[in-house]
């Protein structure tokens, strides 16, 4: 009997500083709601908290405030976690606690944001499905999976699916690794904003508005996005109309861009693989937008662009954009379009080495700078800039980004 005892006691869940740690598990059916929602608010640190195969109906968004607590289902084909019922406007799940981790299972038809952490340090989403049902519609929620205002993010081998801004946003955050997932049919695929040291790679990109965007904006708390990676990816055929809300940024981005670079900085853009892209595969832009805030720099700034692979694109130029863009070029429009903005002040126009824009590709390879001197209005030339030899060079490579919570130490 003691030995039994003994063994017993060797194989439990180490003690944690919040208690011993334990599992929970959540039936669907009658009554979920409540006891899911009571095992978050009493979850303790190391608890892990298990769905069951089925679906799960919700009337209201869940929380959870608790560090250290993992959430996992079965699958994401197989725990569905539906908001179609939801009365309120909020996230699915909303995670304002650290060294969290979400994995298997699906979160369907949320009225606003699909899963959306604040202010986490060290947050994992794994084997997620993010989705709303009915296909693109200005009515779906905004972002799909949405970590903002965190450190040490990992998002991998997830799908995104209708979202009206973007399937997965990282905003106002660092140190960040995106990898292995699909986007699809959302108005942005994957978007990285106003952060630091962040690496997309891997993933599948199809069927959106525009599927990777690097962006930096105006009048927000965490400004100048730099150092970010974005290689190894599948993008494209991103030809859904745009459907996103009037007023939303994301609004002016034309339907088939492959990957936009606005307002950023040391941006590298490597190794992927671009076809069906009817805009163009990549566009290099300033923020078209007027705006009042001294500490913004509104022009794209040491940009790396080599070792693509280039398809079919260009074929379909969209919107105003696109009107833009075939303005000065014409219908031949190039694999890689650089608006061509430079300008600091009203006065003054320089760009400093680490600042410049740089193209290392295979012959064949086209490319134009339209040659914009302000705010993506005015040609100085109506005669593009198509030499790519002239923009040949390179910046230093990035540093890969690690964490604390990565096996996956191999990019």
């Amino acid at each position: 009997m003691l030995r039994a005892l003994a063994l017993t006691a060797a194989l439990l869940v180490p003690l944690t500083t919040a208690g011993w740690a334990k599992t929970s598990f959540i039936p669907a059916g009658e009554g979920a709601q409540e006891r899911l929602l009571e095992a978050l608010i009493l979850a303790e640190e190391g608890d892990t908290i298990r769905l069951a195969p089925g679906t799960y109906n919700f009337t209201d968004g869940l929380s959870l405030d608790v560090d250290g607590v993992t959430l996992r289902g079965a699958g994401p084909d197989r725990t569905i976690l539906s908001f179609t019922e939801q009365t309120g406007s909020g996230e699915g799940l909303l995670v304002t606690s650290s060294r969290v981790v979400l994995e298997n299972f699906a979160v369907e038809d949320t009225k606003g944001d699909g899963i959306k952490s604040k202010g986490s340090e060290e947050i994992t989403f794994r084997n997620l499905r993010v989705e709303w049902t009915a296909g693109p519609r200005e009515e779906n929620g905004a972002y799909g999976i949405y970590p903002v205002s965190s450190r040490n993010v990992l998002i991998e081998n997830s799908a995104a699916i209708g979202a009206s801004d973007a399937g997965i946003y990282v905003g106002q955050s660092q140190d960040i690794i995106v990898r292995n997932n699909r986007a699809t049919h959302n108005v942005a695929g994957i978007e990285i904003e106003n952060s630091y040291r962040a690496e997309v790679y891997g993933n599948t990109v199809t069927h959106n508005t525009g599927g990777i965007l690097v962006f930096d904006l105006p009048n927000l708390p965490v400004q100048g996005g730099h150092d970010v990676r974005v290689f190894d990816n599948d993008i494209v055929n991103n030809d859904t109309p745009n459907f996103a809300p009037e007023g939303n940024i994301v609004a002016i981005v034309p339907k088939g861009i492959g990957v936009m670079v606005m307002a950023n900085r040391n941006v590298h853009v490597f190794g992927n693989r671009f076809d069906g892209n009817g805009t163009a595969h990549i566009l290099i832009a300033a923020y078209p937008e007027d705006y009042e805030d001294d500490n913004y720099t509104f022009v794209p700034r040491g940009v790396y662009v080599h070792g693509n692979e280039y398809g079919r694109g260009g074929f379909e130029p969209d919107g105003e954009v696109g009107k833009i863009i075939t303005d000065v070029t014409g219908d031949d429009v190039p694999d890689i379009v650089w608006d061509g903005v430079t300008q600091i002040s009203e006065y003054f126009s320089w760009v400093s080495a680490e600042d410049g824009i740089y193209i290392e590709e295979a012959d064949g390879t086209t490319f134009a700078n339209l040659k914009m001197i302000s705010q993506l209005l005015l040609p100085w030339s109506t005669s593009p800039d198509r030499d790519i030899a002239d923009y040949a060079g390179s910046l230093p490579e990035l540093a890969p980004v690690k964490l604390p919570q990565d096996d996956d130490k191999a990019s």
